[in-house]
Parts: structure tokens; sequence; C-alpha cells
């Protein structure tokens, strides 16, 4: 059997990544297929943070055993079984970053796929969304405008009439040279 997951950030519609995974595969194996997707630091102790609905904690693995497990020794089948289906994944937890890992459905195994495997993305890694970027979905209302919303904005005091006169003066380098031939 295989599971297929949703990565995302509260919040933020303008990022996910969806992975299918087998039955069998570790919390760890997970992690290690995100940490090389999303560009997520390598020098950090990783918590999945099994939540109900409400977001109360019903587990918490890492590499270290907190009472249920370590990474490394649990699957995402049992936790699947037991209801864990929804994680607060921790990929940083000196600074307290994370994303949501939230179960969408099982599907077939496919032929010849090595698994963890990525099936849908959308965004920029999270780092980009911590350095300023804002996707398109995420605008307010307002905001949101086409390139083609802009034709009757067109407001010619954009352009400066002085800039324009400067950058003829720049031609008279050209008039030291004419067809290759230095002028005396």
């Amino acid at each position: 059997m295989v599971l297929k997951y949703k990565v995302s950030l509260p919040g933020i519609k303008g990022f996910y990544r969806f992975y299918e995974v087998k039955n069998n595969t570790s919390l760890y194996t997970f992690h290690k297929r995100m940490l090389a997707d999303l560009d997520f630091p390598q020098d950090q102790t990783v918590l999945f943070k099994a939540v109900d609905e409400l977001g109360e904690a019903l587990a918490r693995y890492s590499t270290i055993d907190l009472g249920f497990g370590t990474i490394d020794e649990i699957s995402l089948g049992k936790c699947h079984r037991k209801g864990e289906d929804k994680f607060v994944y921790f990929y940083d937890t000196t600074n307290k970053k994370f994303v949501l890992v939230d179960f969408c459905s099982e599907e077939a195994e496919r032929e010849g796929v090595l698994y963890p495997l990525l099936v849908d993305s959308k965004g920029p890694n999270p780092i980009e969304f911590e350095n300023g970027y804002i996707a398109f979905e995420d605008l307010p209302d307002e905001k949101r405008k086409l390139p083609s919303d802009d034709e009757d904005d067109f407001d010619d005091d954009d352009f400066d009439d002085d800039e324009l006169e400067d950058e003829d003066d720049d031609d008279d380098v050209f008039d030291e040279f004419e067809d290759g031939v230095e002028e005396e």
C-alpha cells in the first residue's frame, strides 16, 4: 500500500508538496526525502509531532525516544493505522520552524518507482517565504492584478523625460569612430 501526504505551510496557499510513500517507509526516510527536496538545514534535530484535528499532540517522534519510539523505527503505515495522519514536522526545532504534513489518500503502488516519491509541487521552498516571498494566491484581493489588468492604468508620468534625454548624450562616444575607422 502507498500513502499520499501533503506538505504545506500554515496560511500559505502558494506552497505545497505531495509525496507518495510506501506503507513501511520510516519517518526517518521520509524526513531525509523532505530534507533533500526542501533545502532544510541538515544540522538540526527534527521532530514529527502527531496531532489530532484540534492540534492536540498524540505522539512525538524524533531521533531520540520521547516515549513513542524514534523516527528510524516508526513507519508511516504504523502511524496511519493508529490514526496519526496529521503531523507538525519541525525541521528546525531550535527556531521552531515547521511544515504541516497531512495524510490525503491511499494509492496504488506504481511499477518501477522509487519511494518516497514527490508527485506534485507548487511554489518555492519554505526558506523563500521567510525571505519575504509572497505568492500571487496569498496577496490580498486588492493587490492581485494581472499584467492585462493594468492596460487602463497606464500613466505616462511613470517615465521621466529627463532620463531619456540623458541617454542621448551617450551617443558622443560613438562619434569618434565611424565605419570602424578613427576620425582624426
